[in-house]
């Protein structure tokens, strides 16, 4: 190690023997040089999260370091290998979340378990192995970069088409020199092995904002060792080039995709599309290390975001305007299409025939090892989670680890996948300490189906502004969004602690919630309200149905499966065979219900009335005895206030059926069950009504009931009061006729359809199942057949009648 360091330029930002490592605090340059104590790995997370330390190489030499650091001093306390390799795990595993964009710092995270998890014996042999392994990678890195800038010095002299030995002139981006790695650097390292064979005229660096590690750092290294150099403005690189003053654009890289795609600094997408240009042929500088061959492509890479006072504040003092937004991702993703060549320690990787770079071959080939095949992906930006993945996700995201209680505790955090429902993954990620949240991701696909089933990530907005806005009008029963991130369709909200269950569960198990029915009756109320032109005005209505959308793929799902299939041939469909064949059957060959059906169908395509939550069922609601919540908004559209409420009706109708497939005295179940479906009309009747006369009765011709329709006071002549109560009365009228409809063909799909209610479909006798079920698809037909004539009470009587 001594010899490669001596062979280095004296400037070096790790100090490291055995027991004690040092490193540069880069925040200071140029200013002071300081050398910080890193005597574990929690300072070491800390120095690479506030980029004390930063650099792809570095990072993952000053992680490995510092565990060997913390292990050398706690070898006393692991007796065997097994203890040392669940040390090894529970560290490298926190630093890894430090800086997830870094693919060297996984790499080497990786690297050094995989090394611990194959010992065995005592623990002081496997942590001398530990820290052999780690002490090797710093000797090794600068052998690396030595051989890295030998390399490129030849690939830009012969890409720049200059005379054989003649000087040229490079620009560089960010930091990639001693201060990066563990010396030399990679493309300051390009730069510097040009210099030493007479062949560098002039080195430009960017200054590289936000955090100016090119001004601060770059500039200081070039200064340094006293090289021709210039510091300029990010912005002004493009201008430099219109004048001829650049020969080769050189860069580093974090991470390298399996097609070339490259993640670095933010600011080198910019660099690299002004030298396509202008003609200026623009490299990578990456070990291999650096290189992903796992990543299918640039889109795939997460990128953090970092904090915004990084832009908004200077040297401690706020230089942006109070209340402005601020974008800040550390990184960008350069195209393949735009990069003339990856340098590496082991040669120069080339552009196929085709024009892309095979990173995966060139890894297999110079490693003598297969590369990983790429991931499967989404669309551009979406990066599938997991269970693990998910940790690192939210430990990059500052509001989302801000809600767990800092990144900087991402080594307790720990995750469970548990969604139940058709469409999305849901985990809860915890940190140890009794806070959690809920992440949850759209796939490009059906999830009980498959990739066969494609649906359109779009869905996630709709649910994620669909979710705000509801909580906007009922926060007492809309949980909070922390987040949400579009390129990953990932929303991340408030996390209902237990004792909250998911409603048809604790149906399902008998459990009677009190305060279900006022709740229900509550949300429905204020955001069907709200939401409508009563209370907004129709030209309001129409921007926002507008801003919204129409959230397509999940209303024509909709239509597929509620409004068309259980009355047709179709293979989604399926119930309790051969027990239901006869009824099955008789749904395609019934006129009337057809007729209903399709009434019911053109309402849901064409009554844009309100910002409905589109598929309100009890697995869509979280509760205890005493609150209620409402989740799962990607169904959410615009639509007829009555396909909410049917919804949710049905849903209590169908529980109410299946309990007489249930062990043991379900009477008192049941009686709630339909005293819930009083209870929730009775309440939504109410507030929505209450509303409307605080609110619906408005100036001008906007609204709905115009107060020069409806107020005295405002020149309305007749009693107006009365008639506004006769007009209410039949709009609500319309509501519940509606809600009937839609309660029908819900409960029709859910016995016959593609998906049904586990209330029933946890009935293990089928004869028992198939008797509650042909009783709630009675109670379905006549609800859509006989809606305009039904009360409330009717519909309850007539449920109780089919049960009889």
């Amino acid at each position: 190690i001594a010899q490669l360091i001596m062979a280095a330029p004296t400037l070096e930002a790790i100090r490291y023997s055995r027991g004690k490592l040092q490193l540069l605090d880069q925040l200071k340059l140029p200013t002071e040089t300081v050398f910080m104590d890193v005597p574990d790995c929690d300072v070491c997370w800390t120095a690479i999260k506030d980029m004390n330390v930063r650099g792809a190489p570095a990072i993952a030499i000053a992680a490995a370091l510092a565990l060997a650091v913390e292990l050398d001093g706690a070898k006393a306390t692991l007796a065997t290998a097994g203890d040392v390799c669940a040390f090894v795990a529970t560290k490298m595993d926190h630093l890894n979340t430090s800086r997830p964009t870094a693919v060297n710092l996984g790499e080497a995270v990786e690297r050094i378990k995989k090394l611990a998890a194959s010992l065995d014996g005592s623990g002081a042999d496997a942590v001398e192995a530990v820290i052999a392994e780690c002490e090797g990678m710093l000797a090794a890195d600068i052998a690396n970069n030595r051989a890295i800038g030998s390399f490129g010095a030849d690939a830009l002299c012969a890409a720049v088409g200059k005379p054989a030995g003649a000087p040229i002139r490079v620009l560089t981006h960010c930091n990639t020199g001693s201060l990066a790695t563990a010396g030399f650097g990679t493309a300051l390292g390009v730069v510097r092995a040009l210099r030493e064979t007479d062949r560098l005229e002039h080195v430009y660096c960017n200054e590289t904002r936000p955090y100016n590690q090119g001004a601060r750092l770059t500039a200081y290294e070039i200064a340094f060792e006293k090289m021709p150099g210039t510091l300029i403005c990010d912005s002004a690189a493009a201008a430099l080039m219109a004048k001829g003053k650049v020969d080769a654009v050189v860069v580093g890289a974090d991470r390298v995709a399996d097609n070339g795609d490259t993640a670095n600094k933010i600011g080198t997408y910019n660099l690299a599309v002004s030298a396509a240009y202008h003609d200026v042929p623009f490299f990578v500088a990456a070990p291999v290390s650096t290189l992903d061959p796992s990543t299918a492509k640039g889109a795939d890479i997460v990128i953090e975001d970092r904090p915004a006072t990084e832009i908004t504040h200077s040297l401690g003092k706020r230089v942006a305007a109070e209340g402005i937004d601020v974008w800040n991702p550390s990184f960008d993703v350069t195209p393949a299409a735009l990069i003339a060549g990856i340098i590496t320690e082991k040669g120069v990787v080339r552009k196929t025939a085709s024009g892309d770079f095979a990173v995966g071959k060139f890894v297999a080939e110079v490693t003598g090892s297969d590369a990983p095949a790429p991931k499967l992906s989404g669309p551009p930006g979406f990066v599938a989670l997991d269970c693990d993945t998910v940790l690192d996700y939210c430990a990059a995201k500052p509001e989302v680890a801000a809600a767990l209680g800092g990144a900087e505790g991402r080594a307790a955090w720990s995750s469970k996948e548990v969604g139940d429902g058709n469409i999305n993954f849901v985990y809860i990620v915890s940190n140890g300490a009794g806070g959690a949240i809920i992440v949850k991701q759209g796939l490009p696909f059906v999830r009980v189906v498959g990739e066969s089933w494609p649906l359109t990530q779009e869905r996630v907005r709709y649910e994620a502004e669909a979710l705000m806005i509801a909580h906007g009008y009922c926060p007492q029963h809309v949980p909070k969004v922390h987040l949400y991130d579009a390129p990953m369709s990932v929303i991340v909200m408030r996390y209902l602690e237990p004792p909250h269950i998911i409603l048809r569960g604790g149906i399902i198990a008998g459990t009677v919630y009190p305060k279900l029915a006022a709740h229900v009756g509550e949300y429905l109320a204020t955001t069907l309200f709200g939401s409508s032109a009563l209370a907004i005005g129709c030209e309001a209505l129409r921007k926002a149905r507008q801003a919204f959308g129409q959230n397509e793929d999940m209303c024509a799902l909709t239509e597929q499966v509620i409004f068309t299939e259980p009355y047709a041939k179709a293979d989604n469909n399926h119930w309790t065979s051969p027990q239901l064949d006869d009824a099955a059957a008789a749904l395609r060959t019934d006129s009337e219900l057809k007729s209903a059906i399709c009434s019911l169908k053109r309402r849901f395509a064409c009554d844009g009335a309100a910002l409905l939550h589109g598929d309100l069922h009890t697995g869509s609601i979280m509760c205890t005895e005493s609150t209620t919540f409402v989740i799962d908004h990607e169904f959410a559209f615009y639509g007829p206030l009555g396909f909410d409420i049917g919804a949710f009706l049905a849903n209590l109708f169908l529980a109410y059926f299946a309990q007489d497939g249930y062990e043991g005295d379900r009477s008192s179940q049941r009686e709630w069950l339909l005293a819930c479906v009083k209870e929730t009309w009775a309440t939504f009747e109410r507030r929505f009504v209450q509303l409307w006369n605080e609110r619906g009765v408005s100036a001008g011709n906007a609204g709905l009931t115009p107060a020069a329709l409806y107020d005295a006071g405002a020149g309305a002549e007749g009693d107006a009061a009365a008639a506004l109560r006769a007009h209410q009365a039949a709009y609500m009228r319309e509501v519940l006729t509606d809600s009937f409809g839609y309660a029908g063909a819900k409960m029709t799909r859910r016995i016959v359809g593609i998906a049904h209610v586990a209330d029933l479909e946890s009935i293990k006798d089928q004869d028992a199942r198939a008797k509650c079920e042909r009783r709630a698809l009675a109670c379905g037909r006549r609800f859509m057949l006989e809606a305009k004539g039904l009360s409330i009470e009717d519909a309850v009587a007539m449920a109780e009648e089919l049960r009889a």
